[in-house]
């Protein structure tokens, strides 16, 4: 069994910055591939940026690229996202996934509230 657990959510003004955390436990945790999702009040859970777990090879939705950087730490069990020149339309609940292909994890969720 996995558990996933955010942290590092907040309010900040716009053009500011903030780094989510992702920390996994569970004996053996070996995904396919880490992502970053985020509820927006009224719209439907986006994809915001994917880290495969071996290659580090990384995608990102194109609202953010430039802005924010996924990262994993293999060896503490942790995905990473930092977040800069946050913009209001920014302000949701973001969640972690571990993507295991036939199935998948999901963390509580952290929420980012980017003000004008």
């Amino acid at each position: 069994q996995v558990q996933l657990v955010e942290s590092g959510g907040g309010s900040v003004q716009a053009g500011g910055s903030l780094r989510l955390s992702c920390a996994a436990s569970g004996r053996t945790f070996n995904p396919f591939a880490m992502d970053w999702y985020r509820l927006a009040p009224g719209k439907d859970r986006d994809l915001v940026a994917r880290i495969m777990w071996i290659t580090g090879n990384t995608n990102y939705t194109k609202s953010v690229e430039g802005r924010f950087t996924i990262s994993r730490d293999r060896a503490k069990k942790t995905v990473y996202l930092q977040m800069d020149s946050l913009k209001p339309e920014d302000t949701a609940i973001y969640y972690c996934r571990a993507d295991y292909a036939v199935r998948d994890y999901w963390g509580q969720g952290t929420q980012v509230t980017v003000s004008s």
